[in-house]
């Protein structure tokens, strides 16, 4: 019944108001027995929009309404009700009232304790201002007066309207959600737009609501109005309704429930069954007391214990609760390893794990100095960026080995939800903590090495962006108090060594990068790839195919070579491993099934055992060529030789580009055909030649995306060398961003790239000048290899790489021009 009596309050105006105008209902005004002067005073009302035929009371406090309403007194009792636009407005000002409001007649006024006039009117006619002026502290408006229409004509339909509002009614009555009275005032009301005044006046509407059904003039637009509003109103009641009633229903099945659930847990205690329960909240909170928690830890899991210790075991709740205490406890709020810094023993543990990689050796052990000197010091976040497979997440093991440390690798590959670093909220369904305190609890320790694996690998969705997640979680000064959703509390990651991978820095989001110190991991030599295969792959796959070392399998190094060169192509040695594993299977199968081993693998053994060779020693065309052109190329697995080619015909002037190239490339070989065109005369060309003939640029691998401008002085050499008709030889490769000028602007991934020369037998590699620091990346023995040709101009280059001369009569015209490089000015 409370529920009930709330309804009511709320679909109606204040009940002194209702009791009035009930009350006066049958005694309306009519619109044509009162005579209305030009001009009356206004009273702005706040919350109350007035209707005609209608009896109200309100309250009349502000000094310049209590003076409107006195003035009204003094004279024919008339006074103009005009709502405000904004409630809150304490003085109105002309702007701040509708123009549209009711003319009222003063039934009584009386002044109450507290100085304010308690007011019953009754609304006569709707009226609109013509002008509104102030006299002395209040407004008097002349106004226009709108009478209800006399010829309005009842159509079937609006019958059929007003019964459905008076059924409506009579419904919402029943359900005392409007009181009985409000049947009584509209019994008697016949006519449409004085029954739709007297329902919208009893029923609390919006302001503006009101408002518009107020200036609505017509009364059988107004009556439709009406019909809407009590018709969605009702509707809504009902659904509150069912609403209500379903709850009770549940709740009182949930108290059903509960009452079984309370039987059987008696029952089973006079069983003797079911009293694991207390000594399992003793283990936790005997736990709690021995844990090494921090205060606000400690004083967050007692509160919660003191909630499961009060909760039922059935409860849906429970679970959820004792599951967060467990990983309060379970997580290493103190707990730590003693750091073990010995530079010697950590560079033989680094030896040990990987061979080469000297330069982040080295930089490692001068991370290991400075924790030495200064055990607080924070320390750089590494990143260790180079192709797949070159030891990038081992060398975070060997950090911890020489250390001491506990280990953990999380993969960040293809991770797109930001719960999954900072968890979810309890309130989920199945919510569990993030990943970085899952490895945390798998860790065991405070200070692990925790290597965050693929880091240009993370996405972002709907779901969040992750890696701006990681932001709070590698930056030194908020790692302090990382919140993960799930804890909802700060949890100290400030001791842990994080440790990065990437295969490339360019998806790595700006503000990710700025905390991490990147150090670049380059492919591995062929030299290199023999030493670590003996070292470390070999040995390693035969002990977990079952070939001991007494068996004394032997590999050669041309056998080692065949591997490498002709089974494998890549930076690392991944490939190189799952071949010497597929390998050493088919020598355990041989020695299962013969009974014997072969103890000597040879190149006619591994061609054997593994069947014909999948890479070429050289994949390119050989032989010097017209528009043929071999360029270097860098990716994320290593360097390339990637060809060129150039061919002309008769057309148009067209340039048609080829071979999934991206932007930059294509620019490239834009920049590369103007520098052609306004260099015609000296290169021997015909000077027309871009109006006479189509060129076509491809470069192959088509299913490959291609971009970068290493390749612009290739593409200068194909196009010069289809234009001319002169040879290219095939003695060279190139890599060098060109200008309009000519000029060669400097590469990255040379050490790559050179490495891709010596695998195709090139060994001689044009390179820009600016590039001759960057040699000394490259290990001397393959250094020594290649002829490395600095260039400053592509002049350069095409006097070098094109075979024979340019035509004669070209050469004629130009012959008292040389060639010379131009500078850009900087």
């Amino acid at each position: 019944m409370a529920a009930k009596k709330k309804t009511q309050k709320r679909g109606l105006k204040k009940k002194g108001a209702q009791e009035r105008s009930n009350g006066r209902a049958g005694r309306v005004l009519g619109e044509a027995e009162i005579s209305l002067p030009a001009t009356l005073p206004v009273l702005p009302a706040r919350d109350l929009v007035a209707f005609p035929s209608v009896m109200m009371s309100l309250y009349v406090g502000r000094p310049s309404s209590v003076k409107a309403v006195e003035n009204a007194n003094d004279s024919d009792k008339l006074i103009l009700i005009l709502a405000q636009r904004d409630v809150e407005t304490e003085e109105p000002q002309p702007k701040d009232l509708f123009k549209i409001g009711v003319v009222a007649h003063i039934v009584r006024s009386l002044q109450v304790p507290d100085g304010r006039l308690k007011v019953l009117m009754q609304g006569i006619v709707r009226a609109r201002i013509n002008k509104l002026e102030r006299e002395g502290n209040y407004y008097v408006a002349s106004i226009e007066p709108l009478p209800a229409s006399d010829k309005i004509k009842i159509t079937a339909e609006d019958e059929v309207i007003v019964n459905r509002i008076r059924e409506n009614l009579q419904v919402l009555v029943q359900y005392e959600h409007l009181p009985e009275e409000m049947l009584l005032v509209t019994e008697e009301v016949q006519e449409p737009g004085m029954l739709s005044d007297v329902i919208l006046a009893h029923y609390k509407l919006d302001h503006f609501q009101a408002q518009n059904a107020l200036e609505e003039l017509d009364p059988l637009k107004r009556l439709r109005l009406t019909d809407k509003i009590i018709t969605d109103d009702l509707n809504q009641f009902l659904v509150s309704e069912r609403i209500k009633d379903k709850t009770q229903h549940e709740m009182a099945k949930g108290q059903r429930e509960y009452y079984l659930r309370e039987q059987i847990k008696q029952i089973q205690r006079e069983l003797g069954e079911n009293e694991a329960s207390p000594d399992d909240l003793g283990q936790l909170k005997q736990a709690l007391n021995t844990a090494d928690l921090p205060e606000y830890a400690l004083a967050e899991a007692k509160k919660q214990l003191t909630r499961l210790e009060r909760m039922s075991m059935e409860s849906s709740e429970y679970a959820l609760l004792r599951t967060y205490l467990e990983w309060i406890l379970d997580l290493p709020w103190s707990k730590r390893t003693k750091d073990r810094i010995e530079l010697k023993l950590a560079q033989r543990i680094l030896d040990e794990d990987h061979y080469g990689l000297e330069k982040v050796k080295d930089r490692i052990l001068e991370y290991l100095s400075v924790r030495k000197l200064n055990p607080d010091s924070k320390g750089p976040i590494l990143c260790f960026v180079g192709p797949p497979g070159v030891g990038k997440t081992s060398l975070g093991k060997s950090i911890a080995r020489a250390l001491n440390r506990k280990f953990y690798r999380m993969s960040l590959g293809g991770m797109r939800d930001e719960a999954e670093i900072r968890g979810h909220r309890r309130t989920y369904v199945g919510a569990l903590p993030g990943r970085i305190l899952q490895g945390m609890k798998q860790a065991g320790s405070i200070n692990p090495v925790f290597v965050l694996d693929e880091l240009d690998k993370v996405g972002a969705d709907f779901r969040g962006d992750p890696a701006s997640a990681l932001l709070e979680v590698l930056d030194p000064q908020q790692n302090k108090e990382f919140t993960d959703h799930y804890l909802n509390m700060s949890y100290d990651l400030s001791e842990v060594m994080f440790v990065a991978t990437s295969n490339t820095i360019d998806t790595i989001p700006e503000a990710l990068l700025d905390r991490l110190e990147v150090i670049y991991i380059s492919g591995y030599t062929t030299e290199e790839k023999v030493k670590i295969a003996e070292r470390f792959l070999i040995p390693r796959q035969m002990t977990e195919n079952g070939i001991q070392k007494k068996d004394a399998v032997v590999v050669t190094d041309k056998a080692l070579l065949l591997l490498i060169e002709r089974y494998t192509r890549e930076a690392g040695v991944r490939n190189l491993e799952r071949e010497i594993g597929s390998l050493c299977r088919k020598l355990a199968r041989e020695q299962a099934e013969k009974g014997k081993l072969t103890k000597k693998i040879t190149e006619e053994a591994v061609l054997r055992l593994l069947g014909p060779t999948k890479y070429d020693p050289e994949t390119t065309e050989s032989g010097d060529a017209i528009g043929l052109v071999r360029g270097l190329a860098w990716t994320a697995v290593g360097g390339e030789v990637m060809p060129v080619e150039a061919s002309v015909a008769k057309g148009s002037g067209t340039l048609n580009l080829t071979g999934q190239l991206g932007s930059v490339m294509q620019e490239s070989a834009q920049a590369a055909l103007f520098f052609a065109r306004s260099n015609a005369e000296m290169l021997g060309l015909d000077t027309g030649f871009h109006q006479k003939l189509d060129i076509h640029i491809h470069v192959p691998g088509g299913a490959t995306p291609k971009d970068g401008p290493s390749a612009g002085i290739t593409i200068v050499t194909a196009l010069v060398s289809a234009l001319s008709k002169r040879k290219v030889s095939r003695d060279y490769a190139l890599t060098g961003e060109v200008t309009l000028r000519g000029n060669v602007l400097p590469i990255g991934g040379l050490k790559e790239k050179a490495l891709a020369a010596l695998r195709y037998g090139i060994n001689k590699v044009i390179i820009p000048y600016e590039n001759i620091k960057d040699l000394e990346e490259i290990p001397k023995e393959q250094r020594d290899k290649i002829k490395f040709i600095p260039v400053k101009h592509v002049s350069e280059v095409l006097k070098m790489v094109l075979i024979g001369d340019a035509p004669k009569k070209q050469i004629k015209r130009s012959a008292k021009r040389r060639i010379k490089p131009i500078r850009a000015n900087v």
